[in-house]
């Protein structure tokens, strides 16, 4: 019996270091997020976070996995509450648009900025943000009950995800909510015409 209480807290420690990884990296950036900084930050030893994650490399791989996971769950549960039809477009865009806003986008901007100049960073993440930018799309395809069968409605997704990433760039060092909130309702009425009815 004694090993399943070791288990739970194997996973909360990496919880843990997980959760103070995407802190460090929004707060402080890649070169402020050491190992040490993180396990600080967790209330763990360096040599607990290492035994976890040998290096800060492997932590922020599963920080981002876990982000992804956590995000992808989010907008499913919020999504199920929404209407059918083309009246879906509106929320569904703002659902979308605001996946790329706060300290969870800010750690990954973080992450891409560092990664243009890290070359171990880059090849750890590249490939990783390519399963992420697939599955965005696919969640984005199953939200809006879209049929990419149809012409320029694959990239009519796509363009969606490339702006949510452009305004979360726009409102990282100002306040954008405004023009955010007139730009996306201006893009769903472009989306209507893709929308159909989502899984139920």
């Amino acid at each position: 019996m004694a090993r399943e209480p070791r288990q739970q807290r194997s996973r909360t420690t990496r919880r843990r270091l997980v959760d103070a990884a995407v802190e460090c990296l929004a707060e402080k950036g890649w070169s402020g997020t050491t190992v040490g900084v993180i396990a600080e930050r967790a209330g763990v030893s360096r040599g607990a976070a290492q035994h976890h994650f040998p290096t800060r490399e492997e932590l922020v791989v599963a920080a981002v996995e876990f982000l992804t996971d956590e995000q992808i769950a989010e907008l499913r549960r919020r999504a199920a509450e929404l209407p059918q039809g083309p009246s879906r477009a509106l929320p569904v865009a703002e659902l979308l648009l605001d996946l790329y806003t706060g300290a969870k986008f800010r750690a990954a901007l973080h992450l891409w900025v560092a990664a243009s100049t890290d070359a171990a960073l880059r090849e750890v993440l590249v490939p990783l943000e390519a399963r992420v930018g697939r599955e965005a799309h696919r969640v984005a395809v199953e939200l809006l009950g879209a049929d990419e069968s149809r012409p320029g409605v694959r990239e009519t997704v796509q363009a969606t995800l490339d702006l949510a990433r452009g305004l979360g760039l726009a409102g990282l060092l100002t306040d954008d909510t405004r023009r955010r909130r007139r730009l996306i309702a201006q893009w769903a009425t472009i989306l209507e015409p893709v929308v159909g009815d989502a899984p139920g």
